[in-house]
């Protein structure tokens, strides 16, 4: 039967642990000169040997013939330990056996003396699943245990561990191994096992593994039995559906070009090659914090770097964004990826989280202008701001005839007076919106009902001249608003609203057809004509 390789490669003495000198080195030591303790807390993160330096000191402990703290896997003791033979060396699951009745049962058995081995050992997995009421009756026989038991507690949690256990422990912390042990022992495991394993792949392999050595077996694991001949790093990549750093270093490219049509494509074909929405968007964000510690770091960042992209690309890159984008939007793609558990549609969520970072001005929030402003104050220190050129319009020059003269200047003492200022016959931007919404308020239900600030009103205002036009749909709408109150209270307000006395007329739309197409015409043009442009004299 196939064994997986985790398992298969499990380190058999603590010279075979990676990444642990410090824990290996002192039990080796305590081994070796006899200062054992009567319980260990071994604490870490998952996958970093924990487990297995519990079964090799259980092992050293009762092994037959130690070589230098370690134990030498050949006699009756070390095989039946590694077997799961041995009576007297227990491995207890405390997420499953987490009562008061379970460590009184082993209180009880742990008292009477080994059958098989010199010392009984209790190694407790994921200890601070126990309840309180567990804990407490495990204190007394931790403290004052007999002379031929071990307790070796293990646990990812070490906050959850009462602090009357954690002072009854020789407590040893399990630190993460770093990225070129795992890939050492990966390109081992892969040498031992016939898979030709790409230096590069070994490095993606050991980076996606977080620090635990298990989680990168098991990945090498995956990949090798999809796949065959030379194990690369795009095949990781399509193996695993992850997008790889060459994708997401191009994908946050066109993101610092605010390139958002070439972005939304690139995630879209990544999308249709089956990739993980949230491994795409874990590796935008862990490219992106590469760049937040070069920017904020310097040289000193490089050694801090996840391996996502290369030091030139991440360097490249870092140049192109401010501080401040950097953290709008390593906050965006967290928020994003923390709302996929609750999501109807991932992948909507996914490309309004890619829109907005191309597009920070689509967002009013505090982190988006200090993202804009923080860009806009790096771009005005390196020289590379130019302001927008001023767009003017200049009037149309009207032809004069040879024998016309000039008129004479405003200033000049003989010239005639200027002609009074003409009425302005266009609309008002918004003049019939203020209007009705005006004339709304002081009627009364029914008639008020036909003023409403809408292009599908029952009532359509035009300024023309000194006059307002109101436009009906129906003969029944200018019946109910051709009424002297009603013409006299519109007339009032739109005076008020121009600054200039004007008078209202009703008129039936459909039955002066003569009419419509310059009322149309004049309806589109103030529709059209929203902005107010500056016209050059």
């Amino acid at each position: 039967m196939y064994q997986a390789l985790y398992r298969k490669y499990r380190p058999q003495t603590f010279d075979d642990v990676s990444g642990q000198m410090a824990v290996t080195q002192t039990l080796k030591t305590q081994l070796q000169t006899g200062h054992l303790s009567h319980a260990y807390l071994f604490t870490g993160s998952r996958g970093t040997g924990k487990t297995s330096c519990a079964k090799i000191l259980a092992k050293a402990v009762n092994c037959e013939n130690p070589q230098d703290g370690n134990p030498c896997n050949c006699c009756a003791a070390c095989r039946a330990i590694d077997s799961g033979s041995c009576m007297d060396v227990l491995e207890i699951d405390a997420a499953s056996n987490n009562g008061v009745d379970n460590v009184r049962d082993l209180r009880d058995d742990a008292i009477y003396t080994p059958s098989q081995v010199k010392m009984r050992v209790y190694i407790i997995d994921e200890v601070h699943m126990l309840s309180i009421s567990a804990f407490n009756a495990l204190l007394k026989i931790i403290e004052e245990p007999p002379e031929h038991l071990l307790f070796i507690l293990a646990t990812t949690e070490l906050h959850k561990v009462p602090a009357t256990i954690l002072s009854r422990c020789q407590r040893f912390s399990f630190r993460r191994i770093s990225q070129e042990d795992i890939a050492a022992r990966l390109q081992y495991v892969a040498y031992q096992e016939n898979i030709d394993l790409d230096d590069g792949a070994a490095r993606v392999l050991a980076r996606l593994a977080d620090g635990g050595m298990r989680d990168g077996l098991s990945l090498l694991d995956q990949c090798a039995s999809a796949t065959t001949g030379e194990l690369s790093a795009e095949r990781v990549y399509a193996c695993l559906g992850i997008a790889g750093e060459q994708k997401c270093a191009e994908l946050l490219g066109y993101i610092a070009d605010r390139q958002s049509g070439k972005a939304m494509a690139l995630f879209d074909r990544l999308y249709t090659e089956g990739k993980d929405l949230g491994a795409m968007l874990d590796e935008l964000a862990c490219l992106i914090r590469d760049l937040m510690i070069l920017k904020t770091a310097g040289g000193q960042g490089l050694t801090m770097l996840s391996g996502v992209a290369t030091e030139q690309e991440a360097g490249d890159l870092a140049k192109r964004f401010a501080s401040g984008e950097l953290v709008r939007m390593m906050q965006q793609i967290q928020q994003t990826l923390s709302g996929f558990t609750r999501s109807g549609n991932r992948r909507v969520d996914a490309e309004l989280c890619i829109l907005s970072l191309c597009q920070p001005e689509l967002s009013l929030d505090a982190e988006s202008l200090n993202a804009r402003l923080t860009r806009l104050e790096d771009q005005i220190k390196s020289g590379s701001f130019v302001s927008a050129p001023v767009m003017q319009v200049q009037a149309p020059k009207m032809p004069v005839e040879e024998d016309e003269e000039y008129p004479p200047m405003p200033d000049d003492a003989d010239a005639p007076p200027l002609p009074e200022e003409e009425i302005p016959t266009q609309t008002p931007v918004g003049f019939w919106a203020d209007l009705a919404t005006a004339v709304r308020r002081e009627l009364k239900p029914p008639v008020s009902g036909f003023f409403a600030p809408t292009p599908n009103a029952p009532i359509q205002g035009v300024l023309q001249g000194n006059q307002v036009i109101l436009r009906c749909t129906n003969q029944f709408t200018m019946e109910m608003v051709d009424k002297p109150a009603v013409l006299e209270l519109v007339a009032r307000k739109a005076s008020a609203q121009l600054g200039r006395p004007v008078t209202a007329k009703a008129v039936d739309k459909t039955a002066i057809p003569e009419n419509n197409a310059k009322m149309d015409q004049l309806l589109s043009f103030g529709r059209a004509h929203s902005d107010i442009i500056k016209i050059k004299e």
